[in-house]
């Protein structure tokens, strides 16, 4: 049987001001506060309906399918049922600022940068040798050996090994400007001369040039950033000012299906 070892409220925060994470989490909370003041001066209201799918999709989230997987879920946060509701309430009122502020953006952005929302999917292998790079580049293109060949024989990692050095869909981003430039100049599908970068010789396959749509993903991606970006902006005018008061006690809450005076539903019992 395992032992317990209790750790207390003051302990927590000790262990947080000791490990240096005080401003990071009080830079969190003034972007709270700073959604609040928005939405509030925005006039962001949210209606119950609303305020239980909210609760429910963070629900679906977190794979919080059973009641007793919410109540668990809930004691490992050390949350009660109205901080959850609380939680669910802050994710909704930033969304919906968000959508407040920047939906009518999305689109002249999506437009402006459309080339950097291209994909490419591509095999990869690097190796340290440019000389050796250049020969399998040769006997890939006579038909020598195969990708999967290279792959197999130079790559270290064992599960991108397996994969033959597939990496998959990789946006215009994830590269370094030398290789995209030339991954998405390529003719699918095209091995293209290595590439070297500080890290090596890169050896590239690519198979496919993914040309961007304003799909739901990227919209709701478009729109993050957007609004991340504002966040930021408005944070770095704001003087952070922390005070640490003493704990408070902490109520206990009881198992239960709702919130007291008509609050969201949290998928627990007692």
């Amino acid at each position: 049987m395992s032992s317990i070892l209790t750790v207390s409220r003051e302990e927590i925060i000790q262990h947080i001001k000791l490990s240096c994470q005080i401003p990071a989490i009080a830079r969190e909370v003034a972007i709270r506060k700073v959604i609040t003041a928005a939405a509030l001066e925005a006039g962001i209201e949210i209606s119950q309906e609303e305020l239980q799918q909210a609760a429910d999709n963070l629900r679906v989230a977190n794979n919080l399918l059973q009641a007793g997987e919410t109540w668990a879920w809930l004691q490992k946060y050390c949350l009660s049922l109205d901080e959850f509701e609380e939680l669910a309430s802050t994710n909704l009122i930033a969304t919906k600022l968000a959508q407040h502020l920047f939906a009518d953006q999305v689109e002249p952005v999506f437009i402006e940068h459309h080339l950097d929302y291209a994909g490419a999917v591509l095999y990869e292998v690097v190796l340290d040798d440019a000389d050796l790079a250049m020969e399998l580049f040769y006997a890939l293109q006579e038909g020598e050996m195969s990708f999967a060949d290279v792959a197999q024989h130079y790559i270290e990692d064992t599960e991108l090994r397996r994969l033959g050095g597939y990496r998959g869909r990789v946006a215009r981003s994830d590269l370094k400007p030398e290789i995209s430039a030339s991954v998405f100049a390529a003719t699918p599908p095209q091995l293209l001369k290595p590439i070297i970068t500080p890290k090596g010789a890169h050896l590239i396959r690519v198979e496919e040039i993914i040309q961007p749509q304003l799909d739901e993903p990227l919209r709701v991606k478009i729109l993050a950033d957007l609004f991340s970006i504002w966040l930021n902006q408005r944070i770095d005018q704001i003087e952070i000012v922390t005070q640490i008061e003493p704990a408070t006690p902490v109520e206990s809450t009881t198992k239960s299906d709702f919130v007291p005076n008509g609050g969201v539903h949290a998928g627990v019992s007692s």
